[in-house]
């Protein structure tokens, strides 16, 4: 995910929202409230998508788009970045229903995308060893919104 795409995001979630719909940058809840989805929104940016983001490559982008082998070593190397990263999220996550507080936000939300595909990899049985972060995942993939968003997502590679 560039890093671009998520001051993009925040942008349009500033510019087109509208009355009643759910505040995701956590600002109606005060400056501490929205410096939490700020905090949260750069762990993941900084800890969680480098970790992460090599197991998806080496499992399933590599393969598909260049019909590469996987890079094992690559995906050993992220796995135990990646478990450090989930320690301090079930950690977080034993005090908070979500990552910047017990309202769901853009924070969250930046973690689809890559941990959606995480899940489509050999990996996935990962989160079973955070029980609080897989019951987060479960949560953010029971939603409305992203059940409509995973219709069209491609899950077959």
């Amino acid at each position: 995910q560039p890093p671009e795409s998520r001051a993009i995001a925040r942008y349009i979630l500033r510019k087109y929202r509208t009355p009643g719909s759910p505040d995701l940058l956590g600002e109606n809840g005060g400056a501490e409230e929205a410096a939490m989805v700020d905090v949260w929104t750069e762990v993941e940016a900084q800890q969680y998508h480098p970790a992460i983001s090599p197991v998806v490559f080496e499992c399933i982008i590599f393969p598909v788009m260049r019909g590469a082998k996987t890079d094992q070593k690559v995906v050993d190397e992220s796995l135990e970045r990646l478990r450090l990263v989930l320690g301090t999220y079930e950690e977080r996550l034993s005090k908070s229903r979500y990552l910047a507080g017990d309202s769901f936000s853009f924070a969250d939300l930046n973690h689809f995308p890559f941990t959606f595909y995480f899940m489509a990899t050999p990996y996935a049985a990962l989160l079973d060893e955070y029980p609080r972060v897989k019951a987060w995942w479960e949560d953010l993939m029971a939603r409305p919104s992203v059940k409509r968003v995973c219709a069209n997502m491609p899950t077959k590679f």
